[in-house]
Order: structure tokens, then sequence, then C-alpha cells
């Protein structure tokens, strides 16, 4: 019988063959995958990125066994359209309606997850998986883009805003499924720490304080206040609870003997659900914490690597893990590339220099504009600049005031910030959540990572910033952005599949009675009362 030859670079990245004395022509063992995902954090707030006031011993563990990413990046702050992106390989403008929140996924795009389970994985998942948003196959019935959903095992959580999936157990129960002892992939997604929370939960149940947490770890499009650090301290509890079902699953893979050959992959979504990060397109908003370890494919642990990690590039990292090639998968062309030679590599800080950048954008989001426009944005990262492109500067970028900027979750600081239009002295932190924007920012994202200081209009960065529009647009052209070719205005006319919130604007105007459930009602803002109002619009 005759020896398969597989290349070198593969072995690496794969692992050992299987190693039998009187026939080698057994296939390479294919590793587990454990993929982790938060629901709306940032970067900063995990331990191993050097936040104090938020405990994730599961998460920095993660980091110290493998590798800690610094500039991993989704292309669409926002769960659904971040969460196709991942599955896709491809960026939003690639995906016709899956671009936008609470869409119809279109049925042409197949997931990474639905690959793997066509080709002998266990493919399941806990809590939140694609979503919102409704995916159907061809012939109209319902589609799980994640093949299988393990979410029926309960728990009473800490606190009742807290999902009651018992994430850990449905882990258990779903590798406990696995008679034949396939290779697995399983997402654990998390619904922490996603709005809303039990105002004062970090104090009363995380054991937290208002002094742990400096004024000057409170980002500067807030006010430093206590309901803001309050606020705040509520989210790290949040994170804490994802991060201890994390370790469950850890232990579980631990006691079956598993932990080695599984990939752990650990990131989040998009950033806090907090204004001016979450839906928006600043750094805050796009760049997340990413750990990976793999005791079989990682042989130089603790490594922290700079390349450019975009979520587009997690499908055919697992395609290429898994010894399935993207021309048999079945997927639309992927746009994002494998960094399985990050993986394998010994080095730390740069290990490919062409990994210097990543795309990022959004359309429409939540509803709360005329007619469900969105708010199309398009921007690049490199060079420590961060350079964005605002389609449509006269919409507001948070969604109208008076349908209660649904494009920002109702939260103690969301309500800080809206109440600092009546005072002069505080009427920034309006403007920087809720206020018009102009067609072009750049931000200097080394020095001004709050992204406070726009240089688009200084002529001493015009350079800087022509090289990057040019860069950006080019590289949109390349892969086919409606946006580029005049035809932009096709994002707004995809139908928002949750027809409760349909042509919102219209219909509250209108008197019709609306609630729209993650915002307050006072939220609400008849901007046209403030005197201050003009300020906003120079």
């Amino acid at each position: 019988m005759k020896k398969m030859l597989l290349p070198l670079g593969l072995l690496f990245i794969i692992g050992l063959w299987s190693y039998v004395q009187k026939d080698r022509s057994k296939p390479v063992t294919q590793p587990n995958i454990l993929f982790a995902i938060m629901d709306d954090v940032t970067y900063k707030h995990m331990g191993a990125y050097g936040c104090d006031w938020v405990n994730t011993p599961n998460f920095d563990r993660i980091a110290a066994e493998g590798i800690l990413f610094n500039n991993a990046y989704t292309p669409n702050a926002k769960c659904a359209p971040s969460r196709s992106n991942i599955l896709t390989g491809r960026n939003s403008w690639q995906l016709e309606e899956a671009a936008n929140h609470w869409s119809y996924f279109p049925t042409k795009f197949k997931t990474f997850a639905e690959v793997l389970d066509e080709h002998d994985y266990h493919v399941g998942y806990t809590g939140k998986g694609w979503a919102p948003g409704k995916a159907k196959n061809k012939d109209g019935s319902a589609r799980n883009l994640l093949v299988n959903n393990y979410s029926q095992i309960k728990t009473t959580p800490p606190t009742p805003q807290i999902s009651n999936v018992d994430y850990a157990a449905n882990f258990k129960a779903f590798l406990d499924d696995n008679r034949e002892g396939e290779p697995f992939f399983f997402w654990y997604g998390g619904l922490e720490p996603h709005r809303g929370y039990a105002y004062g939960s970090g104090i009363a149940k995380g054991g937290k304080s208002l002094v742990e947490l400096k004024d000057e770890e409170i980002f500067g499009f807030w006010p430093v206040k206590d309901s803001v650090k309050t606020d705040l301290l509520d989210y790290a509890f949040e994170i804490e609870y994802f991060d201890k079902q994390l370790g469950k699953m850890i232990a579980e893979l631990e006691a079956r003997g598993e932990l080695d050959n599984t990939i752990v992959v650990v990131t989040a979504d998009n950033g806090m659900p907090f204004p001016r990060v979450k839906g928006q397109e600043y750094e805050y908003s796009n760049h997340l914490p990413l750990a990976i370890c793999w005791g079989n494919g990682i042989s130089t642990k603790g490594r922290k690597i700079d390349d450019f990690i975009s979520f587009i590039d997690f499908a055919p990292t697992f395609l290429e893990l898994a010894g399935i090639k993207e021309k048999d998968s079945g997927m639309q062309p992927i746009t994002g590339s494998s960094f399985t030679d990050i993986l394998s590599s010994e080095e730390p800080n740069m290990v490919d220099s062409k990994r210097n950048h990543v795309l990022i954008g959004k359309e429409r989001h939540d509803v709360g504009r005329p007619d469900d426009q969105g708010y199309p944005i398009r921007g690049i990262v490199q060079e420590n600049f961060l350079y964005l492109k605002n389609f449509e500067p006269v919409r507001w970028p948070a969604g109208n005031p008076e349908t209660g900027y649904l494009n920002t979750d109702g939260s103690p600081t969301k309500t800080v910030c809206i109440n600092s239009i009546y005072k002069e002295s505080t009427f920034d932190y309006w403007a920087w959540s809720f206020g018009k924007r102009p067609a072009e920012e750049l931000y200097n994202i080394k020095e001004d990572p709050d992204c406070l200081n726009n240089l688009a209009f200084s002529g001493q960065f015009e350079k800087v910033k022509e090289k990057l529009k040019k860069s950006l647009f080019k590289k949109l052209k390349d892969q086919g952005d409606p946006r580029m070719f005049g035809n932009g205005a096709v994002f707004d006319h995809y139908q928002y599949a949750d027809q409760s919130g349909a042509d919102f604007y219209s219909r509250y105007m209108k008197g019709e009675k609306l609630k729209a459930g993650w915002v307050n009602e006072s939220d609400f803002q008849d901007i046209r009362k403030v005197k201050t109002y003009k300020e906003a619009n120079p």
C-alpha cells in the first residue's frame, strides 16, 4: 500500500500522523475546535490585555498556554453581521442581505460549520449562534447555520438578566452524543455581557467596588460618574460569568483527555454595548479580544502576536485545520486568509508582514431612521491609523433621536450621555455618541484610541488620509462592494426580518404605540426643544 504524502506545512499545522507500524495510510488526526464567543466585549477588558477590574482567569490561561492576538478585528461591529463574517469568511459588503442586522440570510452562502458537518465533524452550539435574523433552506424549511442546537439544559443564573442556558452542561451533553468519536466543532455562544444588566450586580454579586475602577479607565467620550462606573462593573460581572463557564468546558476537555487535541478559540462578536462603541466603527467597536491555545499544534506558548486578524480569517483557518480544501467546501469564494502559519510559527510579534491591515464597515443595523435606512461606513485600520468614510453624513449615526437612537442599547451610560445635551459643559458627551459626523474621519489610534481627535481635515495628515482612502477603495472594488459601483442603496432596500420593528420610524411618527425592547422609553428625545442643538450641526 502506498504512503499518503502530505506537505510539510500541513504536517506542522494539523499535528502528528496516526502512526501505525504496518499501515501508514491512515489520515492525519483532525483537531477538535471549541469556538467561544462573548456577546459584546471590547478587547481591553480582559486580564491578559492588562485589565485589572475584570477577572478572566480562563481567557488568560488560553493566552498563556497559546497565543494572545493584539490586533483582532471584526469587519462589522454588530451581532448578526459580525457572525455572518465569521461563518462565511466574507466581508459584510459581500454578503447581500446578511450585511444587515436582523436579515434574511441568503441561501447561497454556506457556512464553514455546515461544511465541517458534511465532512464527518460532530457539530453543534449552545447559547447564541447566528443571530438575530432568519435563515431558511431553498425549500423554505428552517436552516440552522450551526447545525445542532444544544441549549436545552437550564440553570439558575446569578441574576435574571443572565441567560439560564447551562452552557457547560450542554457542552458535556454535546460531547456525550459523539458516540462515533468524530472530531468536533462546538460554538459556545455566551449571551453575556449583552444588555440588559441587573443594575448594581457587579457590586452586590461580584464583590466589586467603585474605587477599583479608576477615573482614567473611563473612556474619554463618557462622563466620569458613579452611575457609569456601576454600569461598567455590571458589564465586568457578566464577562466573568462567561469566563467561568469557559473554565468548566476546559476542565471537561481535560477530564476526557481531549484538551491537547482541541483548538480553543476565545473572542467576542463586537465591542461593548455602550454608547459610541457597539454598532459604530471606531477602535473600541471593532478591536476585539482573541486568544487561541492548542496543545498539539502550538509549540511556542505565551506568544503575543501583532499580525492583523480579521474575523473573515476564521473560516479558511478552520477548513485548513480540518483538511478540507476550499474548492471542495461548496462555499462562496472566501475573502479571508488562513492564519495557520501563525499557529505553527515560533515567532512572536509580527509573523507575516502582509497582515498589516483590516477592512471594516457597516450598513443597516437597527432600524429607527426614515425608510429603514442604515448608516453606511467603510474603513481601514493600518499603520496606527483608522480611516472612515461615512457615505450618508446627513443621517443620524446611532439612529434618529425621536425614535430613541435605536442603534445604541439602553443603559445608565446612554441615559447620562443623552442628558448631557442640556448643558454647554457636557454637550460633547452627547455629540460624540449621537451627533452627526463628517463624511471622513481619521484617527491616530496609537495616540488617540478613543477616536476623539479627527485628523481628516488637517493638512498635516492629508497624505496619510489619501493613501488610506485610495487603498481602501481599491480593495472594496476588488471585492465587488456595491458602494463602489453606485449601488449602495441596495442595502437599505433589503427587508428587515423582524416585522414587529420594520418601518419603525414611519409607524412611530404616525402615532403607533411601538416599543423597542432594547432601549429605554427615556431614550426617545425631541432635540428640537434643545437650545444647544445647532451646535451639533455647524
